[in-house]
């Protein structure tokens, strides 16, 4: 008797799982996804932090360059801080004439004794205001930079700019010819300058750059 009913009531049990659509011997789980395709589960938020590039501003490379020694070291600097190049010209073009150091009235030996000779420019800059850094490369002329470059530094306002001199020579370095640049832009940051000679590697301008705190 106890064994009949024991059958019955299994067989009721068994009837009321199948009435509720369970199969016997499993137990529902989360009704919002469980089997149904249609239903995904919530998207998984991400944990990086979003990344912001840094704008350290443009960067101008500008130079004079008589006989091409000075134009070598702006093209490394060009290749390495991928800048805008823009090269000082003169407005009347300087000949071998010009340039001869031995002759006390040559062109050159005139300009660099006149500390307010003030040789013009051919073009100017566009929006030279977009700068930040600006490179300014010459070669020593008597001990100086050439008056050009007095020029170029007074057609500008530099505030708030860095500005790094380089110059090319064959021996004499850049001595006190950048102090006196820095009296035509007193309101701008001047990095310590470097002197090349005319054959400087890519790799001897590279450790220059990276020797300095610009950024």
């Amino acid at each position: 008797m106890k064994r009949s009913l024991s059958l019955f009531l299994t067989l009721v049990f068994t009837l009321a799982l199948a009435a509720c659509g369970v199969p016997a011997g499993q137990t529902s789980s989360n009704p919002a996804t469980d089997g149904d395709p249609s239903v995904s589960a919530p998207p998984e938020v991400s944990s990086q932090p979003e990344t912001s590039s840094e704008n350290s501003g443009k960067i101008l490379i500008a130079y004079f360059s008589a006989t091409n020694n000075t134009e070598g070291i702006a093209n490394h600097l060009e290749s390495i801080l991928d800048a805008d190049l823009y090269e000082i010209v003169p407005e009347t073009p300087y000949t071998s004439d010009d340039l001869n150091y031995n002759d006390s009235n040559s062109r050159s030996s005139q300009e660099q004794n006149d500390p307010n000779a003030r040789p013009a420019i051919s073009g100017s800059v566009d929006n030279m205001e977009q700068y930040d850094v600006i490179f300014l490369g010459y070669p020593i002329w008597w001990g100086d930079a050439p008056r050009i470059i007095d020029t170029f530094l007074e057609s500008y306002d530099f505030n708030g700019k860095t500005i790094a001199p380089f110059c090319t020579s064959a021996s004499s370095p850049l001595g006190s010819s950048a102090t006196k640049l820095q009296d035509l832009t007193d309101s701008a940051t001047w990095l310590e300058g470097q002197q090349f000679s005319g054959g400087a590697s890519s790799s001897d301008v590279q450790s220059w750059v990276d020797s300095l705190d610009w950024t």
